[in-house]
């Protein structure tokens, strides 16, 4: 059953930040969770420098960031997927939870991600 519009609310939306290591990479990633309707949008923000502390050492890396907005009840499925295809052993996933927005835009957003799917049912 479809969300009916009136539940349609910001917080039941969120961003995942993920940082890819290439545009190739963030591309990659990108198209996938838009074609396979896991993210309405994927913002591809670069160049971003990230330091940071990794195996013992100080690492100084040029990165993508890749801003997707997403219902958080697809969360599980966009962490899954994003593990499958990313190159990096410990890709940074970070969920940030939404409390308002422009209705409209909240509306386009829930119309471009797939309802969650229950078992053995498509979304």
């Amino acid at each position: 059953m479809a969300s009916s519009r009136a539940s349609r609310k910001a917080s039941a939306l969120s961003l995942i930040l993920v940082t890819a290591g290439s545009e190739e990479q963030a591309l990659k990633l990108a198209r996938a969770l838009v074609e396979e309707r896991l993210a309405a949008c994927v913002n591809l923000v670069a160049p971003l420098r990230s330091i940071y502390r990794w195996r013992g050492a100080i690492e100084d890396d040029r990165e993508i960031l890749m801003v997707i907005k997403t219902r958080k009840a697809l969360y599980a499925r966009v962490e899954r997927r994003v593990r499958e295809l990313h190159t990096y052993e410990v890709p940074e996933i970070l969920s940030i939870a939404l409390d308002a927005g422009l209705q409209p835009y909240i509306e386009w957003l829930f119309d471009s991600t797939a309802a969650v799917a229950r078992r053995g049912a498509r979304s």
